[in-house]
């Protein structure tokens, strides 16, 4: 029990935490930059203190404890839980005070937290699904976050434009991956596994039917944003090419 409660504390310290991380960027880091793109940065540096972090985290939390879909989560998963929650609540926070009016984003994160919040503190089983898909979605993350730097800055800098297009290909074929392939697979596994009714026992259905909806919506949504860039990306080929024609 009480290392169930230490584990409890951990969302405030890294809540504490990824508000430093912000304040930092946006005061210190990115201070010469314009009000704009300031908050975008400063919101890029915390998804870059998450996201790859999260993923050494989330992998090594499921190897120290082999689990199923039906596991109960062990402390160390709900650390990295409670280290995603506080990253998302702090983002929101970010978003809501902002960008009030950006609906997808916000509707996102608050969908991601939904999922994280009731795997952590309502069913307390199920981590393992929810750390892999974790680990698919963050994979990309420092490539998102350096080629959406770039992007901020492409149309004052270079170096900036030159970064930004050779990042462009890659970061879109590792999402694409990632999102596209490898993140369908195991969800239609995940999907399967509960609809089957074998954790019925241990995660109510309302819990893991919420979690199949809104893990397959983000994932139309990454697919549909992923297919966006390409198809920009192509014209943008196809115009530089015709420019060096003519």
């Amino acid at each position: 029990m009480e290392t169930q409660i230490a584990l409890i504390c951990c969302f405030p310290v890294f809540f504490a935490l990824f508000s430093v991380i912000y304040l930092i960027g946006y005061f210190l880091v990115f201070r010469t930059w314009n009000p704009k793109h300031r908050l975008d940065a400063s919101s890029c540096l915390i998804s870059l203190a998450h996201g790859t972090p999260a993923v050494f985290l989330a992998i090594f939390a499921l190897l120290a404890k082999p689990s199923s879909f039906a596991s109960p989560n062990s402390n160390l998963q709900n650390l990295v839980l409670d280290f995603s929650i506080a990253y998302f609540a702090v983002d929101l926070l970010h978003l809501s005070i902002f960008f009030p009016g950006d609906f997808l984003f916000i509707a996102h994160h608050l969908a991601t937290l939904f999922v994280f919040v009731t795997c952590r503190y309502l069913a307390l089983h199920g981590a393992f699904s929810i750390l892999v898909l974790l680990v698919l979605a963050e994979v990309t993350s420092a490539f998102q976050n350096f080629w959406t730097l770039a992007g901020l800055r492409r149309e004052e800098f270079l170096m900036a434009e030159t970064v930004y297009r050779t990042l462009s290909p890659p970061f879109f074929a590792l999402y694409s991956i990632m999102r596209g392939l490898f993140g369908p697979l195991f969800f239609l596994k995940m999907s399967i596994f509960y609809l089957s009714g074998e954790a019925d026992d241990v995660i109510s259905r309302w819990i893991f039917l919420s979690w199949i909806a809104v893990v397959g919506g983000a994932i139309l949504v990454s697919i549909l944003w992923v297919s966006n860039l390409w198809m920009e990306l192509f014209r943008e080929m196809k115009k530089a090419n015709y420019t060096k024609e003519k």
